[in-house]
């Protein structure tokens, strides 16, 4: 027997009209923030990334595909991993449709990952995507753009318990209060379960870190204009905003989702 509120149809109207207000208001608010996104200043990239790519080796540049504008996803594929992380890839679903419809507006899309070509390829053959996806190995461009870490940051999280990450230094992104020692002795439970999902440990599986940014090519020249970390992704993430409008919410135990084709039939 549910133990939530049961009301009229005409109580459920009033209480929906005052609820649509406050929807209104976030989406106002919504807009404008937006606005400000676009607002920030552009910031001239001056360093080489090389990438490989399906066709072969490409700069930043050439990511954009002969576009004006590019989003990057930030996507947890670790060399050491044997397969995505789970909650990118949950997250991948939802905009692997929207890339052809990306790329009509002049904003070009890829995926980067610090995994190997061969090994990122092979991954897109099983979760049967199209989004193009480029392989950042060797190359600075996941560290410069605060979604990897070196062993000497790994060093300084065991003295300091903090990590900078969306910005701030804070505790670990993944996890709070996890510090690499704390997941090599512990496992640190749920993040051990998830890093068992890519084939690795928990603090091999900590130095990727999820996130997503956007590029402007202007007069032969790459610009930073943004980027997004942590629960800034929410938006980004169809599963949820779907689940935000169902009746239980996200209703979240554990490791409730899987890979795509990881849940079981019926």
């Amino acid at each position: 027997m549910t133990e939530h509120t049961i009301g009229t149809r005409e109580e459920w109207l009033a209480a929906r009209l005052e609820l649509l207000e406050a929807e209104k208001a976030l989406t106002r608010r919504s807009d404008e923030l937006a606005r400000r996104r676009q607002e920030l200043p552009w910031v001239r990239i001056e360093k080489e990334y090389r990438f490989e790519t399906d066709e072969g080796s490409a700069s930043l540049q050439g990511l954009f595909r002969g576009r004006s504008q590019l989003l990057v996803y930030h996507f947890m594929f670790g060399p050491d991993y044997t397969a995505g992380c789970p909650t990118c890839s949950a997250i991948a679903d939802g905009f692997d449709g929207s890339v052809v419809h990306l790329e009509n507006h002049d904003v070009a899309f890829t995926a980067v990952s610090r995994a190997p070509i061969e090994k990122l390829q092979a991954y897109k053959r099983r979760m049967g995507w199209s989004f193009p996806w480029a392989s950042s190995y060797g190359s600075d461009f996941n560290y410069d753009f605060g979604v990897a870490y070196t062993e000497e940051q790994l060093s300084a999280v065991e003295r300091s318990g903090e990590v900078e990450y969306n910005f701030t230094k804070d505790a670990w992104p993944s996890f709070s209060a996890v510090s690499p020692s704390r997941l090599r002795a512990t496992g640190a439970g749920l993040l051990a379960e998830i890093a068992a999902t890519v084939g690795t440990d928990a603090a091999t599986y900590i130095r990727e870190a999820p996130g997503m940014s956007a590029f402007a090519l202007e007069d032969g020249v790459v610009y930073y204009t943004y980027s997004a970390y942590g629960r800034g992704l929410d938006g980004l993430w169809a599963m949820y905003q779907w689940l935000d409008r169902a009746p239980r919410g996200r209703n979240e135990t554990g490791l409730w989702y899987r890979r795509h084709d990881e849940y079981d039939e019926g």
